[in-house]
């Protein structure tokens, strides 16, 4: 299905709304934009909601569950308020957000799907799930000027750290079961990148609820949301394997001129599985075996 609005997807788009849970799709560049989207329906989510600028095509993609909105993706917090729209259509679904270029992996992804995950999690009284942004890069920067590659993908299987998320507008007091957590490129080439987005930490699934708002930071309203796990064990913990971070160090020139590869001695290629981002420490599957 196509809609022309976001407006025009909220008052005729029922059906995408209907059954969860649901991915939302913001398309910043036309870089493999339908690797992304036929992963996640791979993973078994009821539908894709793929907001998307005018000239993107999609040649290969007929699948029911792909629900096309035109919007004008650059604008300012433009996922942000996608999100919080769509969400605030259709309270008690749960709902994954990304961007293309980003793959979603949870524990044991290949042989269960995202349902079945998702309703083990709500078993557990939980309505939000911590992911990990583990950033994708392409090997061979001369033959791959974007950083962008399937084949030949990396990552790094080290560097990352978490730090106590403080109280807003208070350095003494913690918050409770929250950390900021930094690695990948963001922490290599913090240079290059602005203060406010070295986090990789992101609350990208969860229900959604009339009172609950996604809010800048990819933390949400509810403080609860933002929690790595409940008061009484550890919980489910999922990653996004994600090319944005190199995109975007590619793309500006001026990191562009100072990166002449991504690759360090800590650099390993990227299987495309889940056992390794489980074995990397990068999720967890806390109860769910």
């Amino acid at each position: 299905m196509r809609y022309y609005s976001l407006k025009s997807f909220l008052s005729d788009g029922g059906d995408a709304l209907r059954e969860g849970p649901v991915a939302i799709i913001l398309v910043e560049d036309l870089i493999e934009v339908e690797t992304t989207i036929r992963h996640h329906l791979h993973l078994g989510f009821k539908s894709v909601i793929v907001l998307a600028p005018e000239e993107l095509e999609l040649v290969e993609l007929t699948e029911s569950q792909v629900h096309r909105v035109t919007c004008a993706v650059n604008e300012e917090a433009a996922m942000l308020k996608a999100v919080n729209a769509i969400c605030a259509a259709a309270p008690g679904l749960w709902f994954f957000y990304c961007y293309n270029a980003e793959y979603l992996f949870f524990p044991y992804c290949e042989t269960r799907s995202i349902g079945e995950m998702l309703s083990f999690h709500t078993e557990e009284r939980r309505d939000a799930m911590l992911t990990y942004v583990v950033d994708l890069y392409a090997g061979d920067l001369g033959e791959f000027p974007d950083a962008v590659t399937l084949e030949d993908a990396h990552l790094d299987r080290s560097g990352y750290y978490a730090l106590g998320r403080h109280v807003a507008g208070n350095h003494h007091d913690m918050k409770e079961r929250q950390l900021d957590f930094y690695g990948g490129l963001r922490w290599r080439f913090e240079e290059h990148v602005p203060a406010p987005r070295r986090r990789i930490d992101r609350v990208s699934l969860f229900r959604a609820q009339d009172s609950v708002t996604l809010l800048p930071g990819h933390v949400f309203s509810d403080e609860e949301y933002n929690t790595y796990a409940c008061r009484w064990h550890h919980n489910l913990t999922a990653a996004v394997a994600s090319f944005r971070t190199a995109k975007a160090l590619r793309s500006n020139s001026g990191s562009r001129a100072a990166i002449d590869t991504f690759k360090w001695h800590n650099s390993v290629p990227f299987d495309w599985h889940s056992q390794q981002l489980l074995d990397l420490g990068l999720m967890e599957p806390g109860q769910w075996f």
